[in-house]
């Protein structure tokens, strides 16, 4: 023989209300599949974000490594500019130096002198083909403002016009950047004599 327990209505009450809460619980502990599908949308977002973001400073740190290797062959390549541009005054000098026409009479030494002055012009164009330092002298060449230097203009029919006829300073490129710009004298078409028998 089994008791069963008397059942009292305010304790039916209560059981009832500890089970509703229960389950209100477990349905605030699990949201709604819409706010799970919001959450996971908002995720996928920040995580698109973040890849984009690692993407442009991978990118961004490339171009600065690109910039930087670039920046160090510039500066290999242009580091003897300064000291190139300061020894074309040397150079201009022993090429007039080296011009004198020494006659047969001139006492050894004269000649001497003469010959070293030559050997050192040729030894400092040697430096200067090794460092890619270029002589311009563009003598009968079209005048290209970028490179050359017009110091006047002569009309002659012997060279055409808007060429060079010659050339006061020669110029120089260090591996096709300017150095100094050649000075020369550029040719332009000689004036037309006035017809006879025109107007006054």
């Amino acid at each position: 023989m089994t008791q069963e327990k008397p059942t009292h209505p305010d304790q039916t009450e209560e059981n009832g209300s500890q089970e509703a809460a229960a389950g209100t619980d477990t349905a605030e502990a699990t949201p709604p599949e819409g706010a799970l599908q919001e959450q996971l949308e908002q995720a996928l977002a920040e995580a698109a974000e973040h890849r984009d973001n690692y993407l442009r400073a991978k990118a961004e740190t490339e171009n600065v490594r690109k910039r930087a290797a670039d920046d160090l062959i510039k500066a290999r390549k242009f580091a003897v500019e300064q000291f190139a541009a300061e020894l074309l005054v040397v150079r201009d000098s022993l090429e007039l130096a080296s011009q004198v026409n020494l006659d047969q009479e001139s006492d050894q030494a004269m000649q001497k002198m003469h010959e070293g002055v030559l050997l050192t012009l040729k030894q400092l164009d040697s430096a200067f083909e090794k460092s890619d330092i270029a002589v311009l002298d563009p003598v009968g060449e079209k005048f290209n403002p970028e490179l050359h230097q017009a110091m006047s203009m002569v009309e002659t029919a012997e060279v055409e016009p808007n060429h060079v006829v010659s050339v006061m300073q020669k110029g120089y490129v260090l591996n096709e950047r300017l150095l100094r710009p050649a000075m020369v004298v550029v040719a332009k078409a000689p004036a037309q004599a006035p017809a006879e028998g025109g107007e006054a």
